[in-house]
Parts: structure tokens; C-alpha cells; sequence
């Protein structure tokens, strides 16, 4: 008797399990605003809650998914000029440095301290800093710009050596919405790069690590910074998928593959990153967005 032959499920399960926390994450959003709805516009009365309550729906999903080490706080990243591991002196010459508040920090907690820890806030040393994720209820004005140059800071001060003196990968960094009111999703991936660009033209090129590698708006679609191979790198490269029906687990895929590829990177970790995220094979993007010129990997 022939076997019969079993069809690839090629991550459906993974993708339509996501798509389901994502429309569960909307959803828990729109009641908020049900509940306490702004008199004369769109969202809730109190903006500043508003943003502060999307923040916090975003950690929850975080914590559910990322192993348990990884802790999801929000806060300060502090750079000390001290000696680092037996007698690294790298930081000589340098001062001591934070950046400002960070909306999400997911620190590896397992192997790193924290300087100090209350609720949900932190102050961490950049060794263990996993990703940095900035967070708006709605993409305006030049939040793209002012939040990628904030990213970018912030992850100049994460620039650390592994034990052999090697540069580590830098955190994941994001920026994450509900969506983009006054633009189209036909457009709003094209005016997000054209913020992007912006960001990045000041004459010091960054680092590859150094530029954004995700923007996200969940109701409309997904700007992605794609992978180069190999050290010798020399631009970013961004493409822009559109949330259309059922690719509402593309949002939350994509940031869940940029952490996990950050912590199980090999110069941080020997462990084998899991096959864990489903993206759809041979799934084309809707366009090339364009490119930011870079100096090197990291």
C-alpha cells in the first residue's frame, strides 16, 4: 500500500497561531479606546496613556514568547568607562554615558546584572542589551526621523567585545506602531524611508548595526532591514511587506526573528537558534524601499 504522501506545512501553523495574537493585540487596544474614547478624534482621551498602554500591550506579547532570561523592561542604558571582563581597557579615554529613556529594553538578564531594577524599570550596561524598541500609538510628523536618531545612540553605546576582543552584534532595533493615520497603505512605506534616509544623513556614515532594523505598523505593513552576508558591507538594504489579509503575524515575526537572531548570533551565543518563526517561503516583498550607505558590519 502506497504511504501517503504528507503535505509541507512550510510554518502555517506558526503564522496563523501569530496572525491570531496580533488581531487579539488590536483588538485589546480598540476596547481601550472604547472605554475611554477621545471627544473629538481618533484614540483614547489621554494620549500620553495611550502610547503608554500600546507600550505595555507590546511588552506582554514579549514576555510570552521569549525565553524566560530575556528580560522586557523599560528604561536606561548605562555606559561606564571601566574596566571590562579580566583586563579589558577599551573603554580608556572614554567618559561615562547613558541614553535617554528607552520604551523597551530586552536585557539577557541570565548572564548580565542590571544597576538597578523596580517594577519595569531599569538602569543596564550595554553587554546584555538584546534590542531596543521604540514605541508611538500612531507614526506622525517626524517620528520616524527623531526615533531612529535615539535607536542609533543608543546602540553606539552597546558597541562591546567578546572574550577573544571581537566586536559583538549589536541589539535589534525597532520602532513599532499601530499604524500611520494620515497615510495610505499604498504610500506610508515609501514616506517611512524617506524618514529613514533622513535619519541616517548625517556626514559619519554609521554602522550597519547602528540603523534601525525594523519599522513596523501593525495595521498597515512592515519595513525590514535585510541580512547582508558576510563583514564586507557597505549599505542597508530596506524592503517594505504589506499587512493585507492574513499576514497579520508578519509584524510580530519580524520582531520576534530580530531579537532571537540577535541573542543566538553566534558572537554572543554557541547555542543553535531554534526554528521558530514561520515566514511563508519564497514570499516576495511589495517593493524595494531603497538603501542607507553604512560603514561596515558593526
Amino acid at each position: 500500500m502506497a504511504r501517503k504522501k504528507l503535505r509541507s506545512m512550510d510554518g502555517e501553523r506558526v503564522r496563523n497561531y501569530l496572525s491570531q495574537d496580533v488581531d487579539a493585540l488590536l483588538s485589546t487596544y480598540r476596547q481601550f479606546e472604547t472605554l475611554l474614547p477621545h471627544s473629538t478624534q481618533e484614540g483614547a482621551a489621554h494620549r500620553g496613556e495611550d502610547g503608554r498602554y500600546v507600550e505595555s500591550l507590546i511588552r506582554s506579547y514579549l514576555v510570552k514568547y521569549l525565553p524566560s532570561c530575556l528580560k522586557v523592561s523599560t528604561g536606561f542604558i548605562l555606559r561606564p568607562a571601566v574596566k571590562t571582563g579580566t583586563n579589558g581597557r577599551e573603554r580608556r579615554g572614554e567618559s561615562d554615558s547613558h541614553s535617554g529613556q528607552l520604551d523597551i529594553i530586552i536585557l539577557d538578564s541570565e548572564k548580565y546584572p542590571a544597576f538597578q531594577k523596580f517594577d519595569v524599570n531599569v538602569i543596564v550596561p550595554p553587554e546584555g542589551v538584546i534590542g531596543i524598541i521604540s514605541v508611538k500609538k500612531h507614526l506622525r510628523g517626524y517620528d520616524v526621523v527623531n526615533e531612529c536618531k535615539a535607536l542609533r545612540l543608543a546602540s553606539e553605546l552597546c558597541r562591546c567585545l567578546d572574550q577573544n576582543g571581537n566586536p559583538i552584534r549589536g541589539p535589534f532595533l525597532s520602532l513599532v506602531s499601530i499604524k500611520c493615520p494620515n497615510k495610505s497603505s499604498s504610500i506610508v512605506g515609501e514616506w517611512v524611508f524617506k524618514q529613514v534616509k533622513e535619519a541616517y544623513s548625517s556626514e559619519e556614515l554609521p554602522r550597519f548595526d547602528d540603523v534601525i532594523g525594523y519599522i513596523g505598523l501593525f495595521e498597515q505593513g512592515s519595513a525590514f532591514k535585510t541580512r547582508p552576508k558576510g563583514n564586507l558591507v557597505k549599505e542597508a538594504k530596506f524592503v517594505w511587506h504589506s499587512h493585507k489579509e492574513g499576514n497579520a503575524h508578519l509584524g510580530l515575526q519580524f520582531i520576534l526573528t530580530g531579537l532571537l537572531s540577535v541573542y543566538y548570533d553566534p558572537s554572543r551565543s554557541n547555542i543553535r537558534r531554534p526554528g521558530y518563526t514561520g515566514f511563508e517561503s519564497g514570499r516576495p516583498h511589495e517593493a524595494v524601499l531603497g538603501k542607507i550607505a553604512v560603514k561596515g558590519l558593526r
